[in-house]
Formats: C-alpha cells, structure tokens, sequence
C-alpha cells in the first residue's frame, strides 16, 4: 500500500510539533510518499517508532521542499525506530545539538545505487552527545552511511554498511565504540578522521572492535571536492590524523588498495590554514585483527594516485597495514618517538606492513615491523545512559 495524501505528512509533522515529553509518535504502516522534510525541535524523551522497516517507508522520491527527509535539532533523549525512510535530496535523517539520539532498527537508503547525486548522509548525528546507533542498515550515501560528527559518548554497534562511499564515519568525535558492525562493498569501509576548519578541533578515545570490514572496493562517487573524495577505492578502515584509536578483534578482507591504513592529513595534499588543527596520528593501537587479501591490483585513480606507488613497489602482493610514516617533529626524543604517541601493531594475523616514508618522497620505505612492537593502555568503554 502507498499512501500519498497530503494529509499524512502533515499529520506527522504536527505531531512532531505537538510532541510532548513521554510521547511516543507512530509512523503509518506502507510505503508513504512524503514531498517535505520531517522536523522536529525541542524533542524531549520522545519516541518516533514505525512497524518496522519492511512495514514502515517514508519516501521522498517526490521531495520538493526542504533538503533532509528527517531533521531533529536541539533536543533530549529522542528515539528512531523500526523505519525505512528513503531516497531524500539531501541526508536522509540529521540530528544536531541533542543530547541522546537513539537510532534503532532504521534503514536509510538510496535506491538508484551508489550514484553521485544521492545525498551526502544516511544517518547523520553531529555536534551531539550521547548516541547510540544500533542494528540499522545504510545504503547509497555519497559520502558517508553512517556519519557521527563533532560528538561525545558514541556507540554504533550490530549494523551494516554498504554502496556508500565510506560505510561508517567517526569524525572528529571523542568517546566512541564501533563494534559487532558488517561494513562491506563501500569506497572505504570505516573511516576515523578528524579534519580542519570543524568547531570540534580533535577526536580521540575511540574503540573499533569486532566488526567484518570486506570488499569495499567499488569507484568512489563522491562529488568532486568533498574529502572523502580522497579516499582510494579499496579501502578498509582508515584512521587519518586523529589520536588515540584502537583497532582490535576485526576481520577485514579483501580491501584491495589498503586493507588498513594509517595517515596523516598530509597525504590529502590540502592546504592546512587551520592553526589549531593537528595534523598527525598518534597513539593508535592496532592488534588482534585477522587480515587476508587476495593477490589483486590496488585501485588505479588519478584522484587518489597512492594506487599507483603500491601497484609499482609491491604489484599485486600489497601490505594489509600501511603507514604514511609522517612523524610530529614535536613528539621525538633521542631520535624515537615518545612512548605515549607512538603507532603500537601487535598481534595481527596475515598482515603485511609497510612504513611509506611520504615525507621522505618514499626513499626509506621499510617493512620493518620492530619499531611499531609495543602497547598501548586500553582505552575505556564507552558508558551510554539513554539506550532504549
């Protein structure tokens, strides 16, 4: 059944509107063309539940005004759940300056394919806290799926990710855990970054465990520009210039570029005008992963060219785990780095690395694994107060 009278979007949207602390708004059952975005301001300990994703669609195939299909500001304690909602102009479901977000049993998508057009987003909390991501399904964004920005307290656990260009962003947050998720046949499958020019300056304190990074080897879509446009094909989980990270417990397979990478934002060749911004990656921990790699050639592109030296020095036989080798100046004593920034690998099964030495123009690239045998202190779970 489609429904797609006028009169149902305007009667979930008052009751967004209307929406008192305690209530619960139930979305229709059946597919519901809606042609305006959904908002919701000032939400307090409100639920916004469906009949589940197969039962519920909001779809704005027909979107005529406004840019998100849902947008929730400002608010407190507010859950997403049992919903599909689906091919927006811009991002699907965006969450900003709120304080516990639930996102449960939702899947977000574009249903054309991964196409450059779609929008930037499927799920979208930022400049928020505490938010729990939970057993939902991203499909299609072009730049990424599951996005948390410029947020604290964060868990994204049991969902999947795919046809995206990054399947799963953490970026430049603080506090988070992304665990038991399947991120597969995106661009990158799970990316930590922090960037410039962002009101939150540094992310850190993040835990990626126990998740299934596979394949993520389709074209890049994203539109010219944006940086994950940067991102090779072929790319399974990226840390780019943010510190203390720990990567533990993961399968991650048959990423054809870098099955791991770790990067500073040097490697993007932007400009840095950002003067409190650092650039570096420092404190990251990478143990217990268990890698494997078919012999294939990494991605070829002239917008993210790093395809070619791999293909140049290691043909099909590419190391799992590279690092850029670029090296704060500002954290080396006697010639090593201080123990409490250094990049520690440790324990991986299958996994070939190499140091790329880019600040040198490649002249030392090393294999060498010694310098990186150490260990971090674990990083602490992440405590989540407003889990449904």
């Amino acid at each position: 059944m489609i429904l797609c009278d006028s009169n149902v979007y305007k009667s979930i949207q008052e009751k967004f509107i209307l929406a008192q602390p305690g209530d619960t708004i139930y979305l229709p059952k059946g597919k519901v063309n809606i042609e305006r975005s959904l908002w919701g301001d000032n939400l307090n300990n409100v639920m916004i539940l469906g009949y589940g994703i197969d039962s519920t669609i909001l779809s704005f195939d027909n979107q005529i005004e406004g840019a998100e299909g849902i947008k929730i500001i400002n608010s407190s304690n507010v859950t997403l759940k049992n919903f599909t909602i689906e091919n927006s102009k811009g991002d699907l479901i965006k969450v900003e300056d709120t304080n516990g977000i639930n996102f449960i049993n939702i899947k977000a998508q574009w249903t054309g394919g991964p196409l450059e057009i779609n929008g930037s987003y499927a799920l979208y909390p930022v400049k928020s806290k505490n938010v729990l991501i939970d057993s939902c399904i991203a499909i299609g964004a072009s730049d990424a799926g599951i996005y948390v920005g410029q947020s604290e307290n964060i868990i994204v656990k049991n969902s999947e990710a795919f046809y995206n260009v990054a399947g799963i962003e953490i970026e430049n947050s603080i506090f988070a855990d992304v665990f038991n998720n399947y991120a597969h046949d995106n661009s990158g499958g799970i990316l930590i970054f922090d960037l410039p020019d962002l009101l939150v300056k540094r992310g850190g304190d993040v835990r990626v465990f126990n998740n299934r990074v596979i394949n993520n080897n389709i074209s890049n879509f994203a539109p010219e520009g944006n940086i994950v446009a940067k991102v090779p094909a072929g790319t399974g989980i990226m840390i780019l210039a943010t510190s203390n990270v720990e990567i533990f417990d993961n399968y991650i397979s048959n990423n054809k570029t870098a099955n791991t990478s770790i990067v500073s934002y040097f490697i993007t060749e932007e400009e840095i005008s950002d003067s409190l911004y650092y650039p570096y990656p420092t404190s990251i921990y990478l143990y217990d992963n268990s890698y494997y790699r078919d012999k294939q050639f990494p991605s070829f592109s002239f917008k993210q060219p790093i395809g070619f030296l791999l293909a140049y020095n290691f043909w099909r036989n590419v190391p799992d785990i590279i690092y850029d080798g670029i090296t704060d100046t500002n954290i080396i004593q006697n010639n090593f780095v201080k123990d409490e920034y250094r990049i520690c690998i440790k324990n991986n099964k299958n996994a070939d690395f190499v140091n790329l030495d880019l600040g040198n123009n490649f002249n030392n690239m090393s294999q060498d694994l010694a310098p990186y045998d150490c260990i971090h202190e674990k990083i602490k779970k992440v405590k989540y107060p407003f889990e449904k």
